[in-house]
C-alpha cells in the first residue's frame, strides 16, 4: 500500500502551490479533487481542452498524480462528456482510478445500477477503474448496498471513506462486507457524529490498524489517501494533521 495526499488539504491555495505543499511534505503520490465547485482543476475546463489540463498537473519526477476524486454539476450528456474527458486526463496521467458520488439515497438502486454500468464501461475503455465513494446523503451511505451496487455493476469499485460510515446514519454498522471491492481509499479522524466528522489526528475513532489489516486480507496494493479537509476556520493546523496521519499511516503498512 502508498500513502498518498488529496489536494483538498490544502484547499485554500491555487493547484499548483497546493502541489507544491504536498511535494514538500514528502508524499510522491497525489489525488487530486477535481469539483465544479472546487478551487482547483474543474471537470468543464478539462473537457474544453484536456491537453491543458495534463499540463497542469505534471508535476515533476517526485511527485505524480495517481487518482483523481471527481463532482461533475452537469447533466444528462454532458455529464457524459466531461466524465469522457476527465477519463482521458487519466490515462493520459497514467491516473488509475477515477471515483464518483452515487445517486442520493432515495434513488431507485435498479436505475443507479444502469447509470453506473454506462460510467464504468466508459472509464474501463479508456483503462481506467471508476469507483463511487461510500458517502453519507448517497446510496453507498449503506454498506450493503454499496457491496450490492458493486455486484451488479462490471467493473465497479468502492473508494472506501470510513468516516462516512462512523459519523453517518449508519454509525456502529459492521461494513466489513466493503473490503472486498474497495479500490481506493480516503482517510481522516472522526468521532461517531457529524460535529465530529473531522477532528485531530488521535482524538477520533477510526481504526487505521483493522481497516488496513481488512484491506490486506483481500490482496489490497493501492493507495491510501490523506483527505483531511482544508475547511474554513479549521481548529487545527491542516498541514500539521496532515503530516501527523501521513507518519501514523507509513508505519502500519
Amino acid at each position: 500500500m502508498y500513502v498518498a495526499c488529496s489536494t483538498l488539504c490544502f484547499a485554500r491555495y491555487p493547484l499548483d502551490q497546493a502541489l507544491r505543499i504536498i511535494g514538500e511534505l514528502d508524499f510522491s503520490k497525489v489525488d487530486v479533487a477535481i469539483h465544479e465547485k472546487g478551487p482547483h482543476l474543474r471537470p468543464s475546463e478539462i473537457a474544453q481542452d484536456v491537453a491543458l489540463a495534463t499540463q497542469r498537473i505534471r508535476i515533476g519526477p517526485s511527485l505524480s498524480p495517481s487518482a483523481f476524486s471527481v463532482e461533475i454539476e452537469a447533466e444528462g450528456e454532458e455529464f457524459i462528456r466531461q466524465l469522457r474527458a476527465v477519463c482521458r486526463l487519466a490515462r493520459l496521467s497514467n491516473v488509475t482510478t477515477v471515483t464518483l458520488p452515487a445517486a442520493a439515497s432515495g434513488t431507485s438502486p435498479e436505475a443507479e445500477v444502469q447509470r453506473l454500468q454506462r460510467l464504468a464501461h466508459m472509464a474501463q475503455a479508456e483503462g481506467v477503474i471508476f469507483c463511487v465513494e461510500t458517502r453519507i446523503g448517497t446510496l453507498t451511505e449503506s454498506p450493503n448496498i454499496a457491496a450490492d451496487l458493486c455486484d451488479r455493476v462490471d467493473g465497479l469499485g468502492l473508494t472506501l471513506d470510513p468516516s462516512h460510515f462512523l459519523a453517518g446514519p449508519n454509525q456502529g454498522q459492521n461494513y466489513d462486507i466493503v473490503f472486498p471491492y474497495v479500490r481506493h481509499v480516503h482517510l481522516r479522524d472522526s468521532g461517531r457524529s457529524m460535529d465530529k466528522f473531522q477532528v485531530r489526528v488521535g482524538q477520533g475513532e477510526i481504526e487505521y490498524g483493522r481497516i488496513i489489516a481488512q484491506l490486506a486480507r483481500h490482496h489490497y496494493e493501492r493507495l491510501l489517501t490523506v483527505e483531511i479537509l482544508d475547511i474554513p476556520d479549521a481548529p487545527f493546523a491542516v498541514d500539521h494533521e496532515v503530516r501527523k496521519l501521513k507518519y501514523l499511516l507509513e508505519s502500519l503498512v
